[in-house]
């Protein structure tokens, strides 16, 4: 198991790297430059299971640095 936790983490990590570069850009600063600015938008389709799949990638990826300390 101490072998295998730091494989399962270092793969937890790519993942919710590539989860959170896939999700959408010009949300930051861009509204502060003249970009779209206070346009209230919901998140459908893959956009919505993109943001639950990184917040739950995010979750397993504290759980198993924490058990990864633990053991």
């Amino acid at each position: 198991m101490k072998n295998i936790l730091p494989i399962i983490q270092i793969i937890i990590s790519i993942l919710l790297i590539t989860a959170i570069l896939l999700q959408q850009r010009g949300t930051g600063l861009s509204a502060s430059f003249g970009g779209e600015g206070n346009v209230y938008r919901t998140k459908r389709g893959f956009e919505k299971i993109l943001f639950y799949g990184t917040i739950i990638l995010a979750a397993a990826f504290f759980l198993s640095a924490i058990v990864n300390v633990l053991i």
